[in-house]
């Protein structure tokens, strides 16, 4: 079999599985599980024997003509570099481990049959993004992935929170879409195809009319699907569907193809300064923005959720220092930690209690209950902080040193303002990284929150899986970062000396400074009787509160959440800061202000109109005939006399009007 034969098969099966599975979901229940796992499996080997058959060589194009438009064409187009087979691998990967994980997680939910097909066909339509060679196809697989988010966030549709957050993904990301499809008909109009490869041409001989706006239009798409700043708002709702379903969004779907599309169109962002700018300010925002949420968050899930949004602005900044090998190394490394990060929160979450058990302030004496978690998460987790050797040190770095160079002004094309914006974001991010991923450890496994009931073991399809991620976390960085050049171009990844020093240095203070202030507020915590907690609000002296009894429990330091608690250390980190980063810093209400009252009074005055001015005029110009009628009908009673006496009548007032005129 050809290689293009091959690739062709690693999207097609997910997408047969996927309507296989919605035929038989009702009619053949046993064949559910098996049209979910194998096909994806199997897509995942071909997808591994695809990369190891086009290996370090020349990028493998394949085209077929699928229409003739009569202007630009679009054709069906197959294109294979150590970009796309490598991600097609991650994703295989991740979206396998998904499908198994959900066979347990989910053995007794009613809908699993459409969940799985919607799964596959997610899975498929990322594939096709990755190997796409022409935009109008990509296209197709970027709005397929929309409308399965839409599906998949509100699988748990009577509850009002997966029904808002499923909506608000869907309308988010729409809106980036917008722009997005303006950006591609301008890259076509100005190239004459849609063809990745001729617009990358197009690009390096300088025949884009607009760069700038075309490559900020592209940004707004991007910003929408990765959740960059401002559109990045939809990610931490988009928590209220299955946990399996956040590990695909964040680690190797949705969020990773917008930065896999300026990965693979970057000549054209890199063709205007101002765009590089902007998509710097943009990714230092997200970075730290995003650490700042996530030190202040309760919810496990939320934690992880502002986390992946930050690791995206950590790809977006490599990008707009102009490298996307340390953009792409980073959406590797992180994909697999980051689906086992989330995998492992689904049997933290499992094991507490039930699926909406998901604040780390209700969760107590899990660790000895969940060791494979326990153990696994701790090593994504120190991925995540970027302490070596794991992968995300390795990559992080490679972002970081793409940054130094950017600044110090050796990358061509690349202002240095915008390596230093990007630098000084992804420092301060490091130790924001390191304290949240601490957090997350200490509250999750070694919180004092009451005692859940023990369910037994976790089933070994959950927790095997885990460990299966758990290799590439440990190994994938130290043997990438020297492989991964050969498959990429040439160009050097990994740690330089500055960079590695001072990014571990604040690693390490983030853990530290977390691991201190955790402590300390322990110790505060068991100073103080059972059933009353320290207040500690900014400004007051420490005092007893009383704690209110929550499910049967004497003993609760707090009512809902971690804000109260002594033992956080985030609100202690954060201080007055800690009441709006939890709240996300309100960009909802903001926008809610700006933008959706705004609209729904314009939609009221609309309304207003129609029914009562334009209704009015409608309703009189339908009764004025009805009156005219009526008065007509009442006059021909049939009395031929009535008839004579109007007529005479008329005829004296015509002879008078006659007269009077003359």
């Amino acid at each position: 079999m050809t290689l293009t034969a091959l690739a062709a098969l690693v999207p097609l099966l997910p997408f047969l599985g996927a309507v296989a599975g919605l035929l038989l979901g009702r009619r053949a229940p046993g064949f559910v599980r098996p049209l979910a796992v194998l096909p994806t499996a199997t897509s995942f080997v071909l997808a591994a024997v695809t990369a190891a058959r086009q290996g370090t060589g020349a990028p493998t194009d394949a085209a077929h003509r699928l229409t003739p438009t009569g202007s630009v064409p679009i054709d069906i187009a197959l294109h294979l570099d150590g970009f796309a087979v490598l991600i097609a691998v991650l994703v295989g990967l991740v979206a396998t481990c998904v499908q198994l994980y959900s066979v347990s997680y989910l053995r007794h939910d009613p809908r699993y049959p459409s969940y799985a097909a919607l799964v596959s066909l997610f899975t498929s339509a990322m594939l096709l993004v990755v190997y796409s060679g022409d935009l109008m196809v990509l296209l197709v697989g970027w709005e397929v992935m929309g409308i399965c988010s839409y599906f998949l966030v509100g699988h748990y549709w009577e509850t009002e929170t997966a029904r808002a957050a499923s909506i608000k993904a869907f309308l988010v990301t729409k809106l980036g879409d917008v722009p997005f499809l303006i950006g591609i008909f301008a890259l076509a109009h100005d190239a004459h195809t849609f063809r990745i490869d001729g617009i990358l041409d197009a690009a390096a001989h300088g025949q884009l009319h607009h760069p700038t706006v075309t490559a900020l239009l592209l940004l707004a798409g991007v910003a929408g699907k990765s959740a960059q700043f401002p559109l990045h708002t939809w990610l931490p709702d988009a928590m209220a569907g299955p946990t399996p379903v956040s590990a695909l969004i964040h680690a190797a779907t949705m969020v990773a193809a917008g930065i896999y599309l300026v990965a693979r169109l970057l000549p054209v962002f890199t063709a205007s300064a101002a765009a590089l700018a902007v998509l710097a300010a943009m990714a230092a925002v997200t970075m730290v923005g995003s650490g700042l949420a996530a030190l202040a968050q309760d919810d496990i899930k939320r934690v992880l959720a502002y986390s992946t949004i930050g690791q995206l602005g950590y790809m977006a900044g490599a990008l707009a220092v102009g490298n996307r090998d340390a953009a792409v190394f980073h959406l590797l490394s992180h994909g697999a930690f980051k689906a086992l990060l989330f995998l492992g929160a689904g049997v933290v979450i499992h094991a507490a209690g039930t699926n909406s058990l998901t604040a780390m302030s209700r969760m107590g004496s899990l660790a000895k209950r969940v060791p494979d978690a326990l153990w696994t998460m701790g090593l994504a987790l120190a991925a995540l902080a970027a302490l070596p050797p794991l992968s995300g040190f390795f990559s992080k770095e490679s972002v970081l040193r793409a940054a130094e160079h950017a600044a110090s002004g050796d990358t061509a094309h690349v202002p240095s303002a915008v390596g230093w914006t990007v630098l000084a974001a992804g420092l301060l991010t490091a130790l924001l990284t390191a304290g949240y991923a601490t957090r997350l450890f200490l509250l999750a496994f070694r919180g004092s929150g009451p005692d859940t009931p023990d369910h037994g073991r976790q089933p070994a399809a959950m927790t095997g899986v885990l460990w299966v991620l758990a290799v590439p976390t440990v190994a994938f960085g130290g043997l990438a970062y020297r492989e991964l050049p050969d498959w990429f171009g040439g160009a050097p990844l990994g740690p330089t000396l500055l960079t590695s020093v001072l990014g571990t240095a604040l690693a390490l203070a983030g853990v530290a400074i977390t691991y201190a202030v955790w402590s300390a507020g322990t110790a505060t915590r068991r100073a103080v009787p059972a059933g009353a907690v320290v207040s500690t609000e900014p400004g007051i002296e420490p005092a007893l509160v009383e704690a209110e009894t929550i499910a049967g429990h004497e003993e609760i330091y707090g009512d809902i959440g971690a804000a109260d608690d002594p033992a956080d250390p985030g609100r202690r980190l954060l201080g007055p800061l800690h009441p709006l980063a939890a709240h996300g810093f309100r960009l909802d209400a903001l926008y809610a202000a700006l933008f959706v009252r705004p609209v729904l009074a314009a939609a009221s005055l609309v309304r207003l109109l129609d029914r009562d001015v334009i209704e009015t005029y409608v309703r009189g110009a339908a009764g004025a005939p009805g009156l005219l009628g009526a008065a007509v009908r009442r006059a021909q009673n049939g009395n031929v006399q009535t008839y004579l006496s109007a007529l005479l009548a008329g005829a004296v007032v015509l002879a008078v009007l006659v007269a009077v005129g003359g």
